[in-house]
Order: C-alpha cells, then sequence, then structure tokens
C-alpha cells in the first residue's frame, strides 16, 4: 500500500534538509514524499528542488510543488491532490520523525470492531527543549497533553497524522480559507462523516525547541483564535465523537491575566492612601470599603498561585522549573513572566476571533 508523506515549508529554509532526510529514512515501503513551497522569500524554494526527484533515483520519489503564499491549509490541499498513496500523511518542516514513523501508523490503521471506520491515525510529537524558559514550557506541556490522551481521539495533530485520502476528499479536503487549526477542521469533518481518528503512541516525531518568547505567543494568539473559530463551527450540542482530549493548560491560562489585573485594580486604593499617608497602614480597618478591596486583591492572588502550581499548569511550570539549567528564582520568576504574556495572547486570540466572528470570517 503506497503512502504519501506531505510537508509545506514557508520561510523555512534551515529545517528543510534535516526533514527531507528523515522522511527518506522512514522504513515503510512503498512511499513517496511531496514537498510543496508556500510562497518562501528566502531560499527554501531552491533548497527544495535539491530534493526533487521524480523518479525515485534515490530510493523515494519526491516531487517538490511550488505555490504563491496562500497558508498552509491551501499547501497541504495541493499536496492530497496529487499524492498517489492510498493514504496521505502530514507533517511539518521543523519536525524529524522516526525511522518506524510511517509503519506506527499504518499498524493502526486496521479497525478493532466491525461498526470502526479508521479515516486517520494520529502519532505522538515530542518537542525537544534547549536553555530557555519558552522551549522548557513548551516539551513540557506537550508531553503532558499526550500522558492520558485515549485511543480514539478528536484531533489529527498537524506535525503527525495519516489519513485516508478518499475519505479526506469526501469532506472537502483541507479547506484554504482556514486560519490557523485546519488540523482540527479537518478532524471534525472526518469525526462527523462517520469516521474514526486513532491515536499511536509508538508513531513518534521530534519537534525543534521552540524557542523565543514572541514566536510562542504569536502560536499561541493564533491558537485561541482558530480554537474560537472551531467552537463557533462545531459548537458541543452538534459535535459526534469524542470530545476535544487535546487543549492542555491552556483553560487554566487564561485565568490568569483577569486574576492579576483584578488584583491590582483592588488593591490601587490602599496603595495610593498609603503613599499619601505612611500612618494609613494603621487605619485601614476603618476603612472598610478599601480594606475588602484589599481582602480581594490578596485571594485573588493566593488562588493566581493555585493555579500556578497546581492541576496541569502545575506540572508544566514545575517541569519546566526542574529542567531550568539556572537558579530556581530565576526560573519561577521567568515562568511567571511567561505564563501572564500567554494568557494576555490568548485573550488577544479570542478577541479577534470574536472580531472573525462578527465579520464573518475565518481568519485571515
Amino acid at each position: 500500500m503506497l503512502i504519501t508523506i506531505t510537508v509545506c515549508v514557508r520561510d523555512g529554509v534551515q529545517w528543510i534538509d534535516g526533514c527531507l532526510q528523515s522522511l527518506q529514512n522512514q522504513s515503510y515501503r512503498p512511499l513517496e514524499i511531496i514537498a510543496v513551497d508556500d510562497g518562501s522569500s528566502d531560499q527554501s524554494c531552491e533548497t527544495l528542488q535539491k530534493w526533487h526527484d521524480p523518479e525515485g533515483e534515490n530510493g523515494i520519489p519526491v516531487r517538490v510543488m511550488s505555490q504563491n503564499a496562500l497558508g498552509l491549509s491551501a499547501g497541504r490541499r495541493l499536496a492530497v491532490e496529487n499524492a498517489k498513496g492510498e493514504w496521505v500523511a502530514i507533517t511539518d518542516i521543523d519536525v524529524r520523525p522516526e525511522r518506524d514513523w510511517i509503519s506506527n501508523l499504518v499498524a493502526e490503521a486496521n479497525p478493532v470492531s466491525a461498526n470502526e471506520k479508521v479515516v486517520a491515525v494520529t502519532g505522538r510529537t515530542i518537542f525537544e527543549s534547549a536553555d530557555d524558559v519558552v522551549s522548557l514550557v513548551r516539551s513540557v506541556e506537550i508531553a503532558q497533553k499526550y500522558r492520558s490522551r485515549p485511543r480514539r481521539t478528536s484531533l489529527a495533530n498537524g506535525p503527525c497524522s495519516m489519513f485516508n485520502k478518499q475519505a479526506l476528499l469526501n469532506v472537502g479536503s483541507f479547506d484554504p480559507l482556514w486560519y490557523h487549526a485546519e488540523d482540527m477542521e479537518v478532524s471534525l469533518k472526518l469525526i462527523e462523516s462517520g469516521g474514526t481518528i486513532v491515536y499511536a503512541p509508538d508513531a513518534i516525531v521530534s519537534h525543534v525547541a521552540e524557542t523565543g518568547q514572541k514566536r510562542f505567543l504569536a502560536k499561541r494568539r493564533r491558537d485561541a483564535r482558530g480554537h474560537l473559530r472551531i467552537v463557533r463551527n462545531y459548537p458541543r450540542r452538534k459535535r459526534v465523537g469524542p470530545g476535544f482530549d487535546f487543549i492542555g493548560s491552556s483553560t487554566m491560562v487564561l485565568a490568569i491575566a483577569p486574576l492579576w489585573i483584578t488584583a491590582i485594580l483592588s488593591g490601587l486604593p490602599f496603595i495610593y492612601n498609603f503613599y499619601l499617608n505612611p500612618e494609613y497602614s494603621w487605619q485601614v480597618a476603618q476603612h472598610w470599603w478599601q480594606t475588602r478591596f484589599l481582602m480581594l486583591s490578596l485571594v485573588l492572588l493566593i488562588i493566581h498561585e493555585l493555579i500556578l502550581w497546581r492541576g496541569p499548569l502545575g506540572v508544566v511550570n514545575r517541569g519546566a522549573i526542574r529542567k531550568s539549567p539556572r537558579g530556581i528564582i530565576i526560573a519561577i520568576l521567568k515562568v511567571r513572566r511567561l505564563t501572564f504574556s500567554w494568557s494576555i495572547a490568548l485573550w488577544q486570540g479570542i478577541i479577534l476571533g470574536i472580531s472573525d466572528a462578527i465579520r464573518g470570517k475565518n481568519g485571515h
């Protein structure tokens, strides 16, 4: 059974050789690779052309295709339409699949019951970590998401999944109008059509370390914006199959910015009066309404600490701090700063998603 692996790139020249080499090293046969350049402005297109080998003289056929900067969904759609395989695997250019990635996906493609129709199989992504807090948090958070994932899932993750080509075409494939979260959108369409998505924990790919706070926050902003589109188009009352099982700690992170902002605002009367009158701190009890605001701010900060160190987000933070090569105090301060900025980015994404809904847009 021929499998087609597809990968898209825009301005990712530094990752191309490592990704395509790992795809050519796959143990599974027969195999073909389709690489799509999505309007890159760096040397990505030229670097991809060095891999162009449609006859497979180096063992596996590699076809390179180009399009204008239309986005990841459009690139994946182009690849799917030109795929010769019965199944189409997708990955990202900054990912390095293990040698048996495709073999392990294929091994889980068979249904376990007569009424099960497997239309997609999704693997596991391991995020590498560097010495910065962003990559450490990202590495631990992704590992936490996979820890309790069931066999039947609602999401075929973009970096590590394989789809039945005909089933994918039957639901319209990837829509070029989708902004981000295209893997979730197509997954829900497949489940809605009666299909099953299966999780294969041994089908592993490694993601290069995600470093840099600016890039991290931009992705989280897109995640929130895309997720709002998903919820808008697929409300829970209309969805079938398993619920979302890959949300992670974002729900907890959302609460952090409002807690801090409310705590600061509620503590402002006390701070303002204390600076005007140093004796004020001894007279707080006489100002019952300001005392209540001060107590509210303290309670909110305690709640923030519980959120920061307990539950899924606590696992992420503790894991990142343990792995940090720097001092614990510095690591804690950096984690606090990152989670607050992360919360702001999620709220920005939600606001953009609401704007999309009002304007009837999909995020472009």
